[in-house]
């Protein structure tokens, strides 16, 4: 077995969890938790197996990195990310529907990395600029904060749709408090990624930074989260205001990833 095939287990596993969290809010089936997080919790390990023998192919070839080099295999892991953050706040606050946001995000990052043919998943040797351990400090902490800001973001859409709907305010509290405790753990991973991305900039091109595409939306996205956590602790913004912030960061947080690989050309180009 090659890890292509483990990842796209993960991938069909994570499409059944989006089906399967659909149905429990639809058919409100909250008994269907039983089954349905212990089965994320299984899609998750097929997730992060997948990618850790990915990293034994690439010792097999004789190039030897973390895959956290190219669009594929950072989807790959960025969708475990997303899914542990998503497990571990679920753990917490038993909210039954965060798993109907973020599991279809994750399904189509693992199935856009799987099918899409502007993804190349070949293994091949990383340029210069990559070989050095700051790639996994670096990337990892960037993508664990992306994680928490997309679960922020599936806790914003759900707390919008209950004001619109039976206006709970015990289950609207409940997704605020989320947004604000993701937005506080992904601004710190995020501050983390960029302070280890300056020095590894520093070490690979002699600059702590150089107003590249990436590092600048990298800093955008940053300021958004920065304005909104200095909104919610100094001006006390909850509710609607501090969920559409959230889903304004989060956008950003979309184009920093894909629309900088895509639409315009740095040094981050390889991604």
């Amino acid at each position: 077995m090659n890890s292509s095939t483990l990842l796209g287990l993960s991938t069909f596993a994570y499409l059944l969890m989006s089906v399967g969290h659909l149905y429990r809010l639809l058919f409100k089936q909250p008994g269907a938790d039983r089954i349905l997080i212990p089965a994320a919790w299984t899609a998750l390990v097929i997730n992060i197996l997948g990618w850790l023998l990915r990293w034994s192919e690439t010792t097999q070839t004789g190039h030897g990195y973390v895959p956290l080099s190219n669009m594929y295999e950072a989807l790959t892991a960025l969708s475990w990310c997303m899914v542990l953050v998503y497990l571990l706040m679920e753990r917490h606050y038993k909210t039954g529907v965060l798993g109907v946001m973020v599991f279809p995000l994750v399904s189509m990052a693992m199935a856009y990395a799987s099918l899409s043919p502007n993804v190349n998943q070949q293994i091949q040797p990383l340029i210069p600029a990559l070989q050095s351990n700051w790639l996994t400090y670096h990337v990892l902490s960037c993508f664990l904060g992306y994680a928490a800001f997309a679960v922020s973001f599936g806790a914003a859409i759900a707390l919008l749709l209950k004001l619109r709907g039976d206006d709970n305010t015990a289950k609207t509290d409940q997704f605020d408090e989320i947004i604000y405790k993701a937005n506080a753990i992904g601004f710190l991973m995020l501050t983390i990624g960029i302070i280890t991305g300056s020095v590894w900039a520093s070490r690979a091109w002699g600059d702590y930074w150089s107003w590249d595409p990436k590092e600048t939306w990298s800093l955008v996205t940053w300021m958004v989260y920065a304005i909104f956590l200095h909104a919610r602790l100094s001006r006390n913004w909850r509710g609607k205001r501090a969920a559409i912030l959230s889903i304004a960061g989060f956008i950003a947080v979309l184009f920093t990833f894909f629309g900088v690989n895509y639409l315009l050309s740095g040094l981050h180009s390889y991604a």
